[in-house]
């Protein structure tokens, strides 16, 4: 693969990262306010559409290759959204 691709197809998995991660808190609150059908339901559809989503867009920049290091760079991304807005709340609070 060439590197050009693969720097983008970094970037759009951190991206994505960081994307997934903030929908995830969002469908948090739909999850645990609805009934036990429901909560199968969103689970189900949010895992689905977001892959598909991820998939697509995958395809789209590199034909679909997947390797080990997008993975990392994911939960690179979610590990970045959860932890960075407490640490600038953390510093903004002194």
């Amino acid at each position: 693969m060439i590197l050009k691709i693969q720097f983008l197809t970094l970037g759009y998995s951190f991206i994505y990262g960081i994307f997934f991660s903030f929908l995830l808190t969002i469908n948090y609150n739909f999850i645990y306010k609805s009934n036990k059908i429901a909560q199968w339901l969103i689970t189900i559809l949010f895992i689905l559409i977001n892959t598909l989503f991820y998939f697509f867009i995958l395809k789209k920049i590199n034909n679909g290759i997947i390797h080990p290091y997008f993975l990392f760079v994911f939960i690179l991304g979610i590990i970045v959204e959860i932890y960075v807005p407490r640490l600038v709340a953390k510093h903004f609070k002194k």
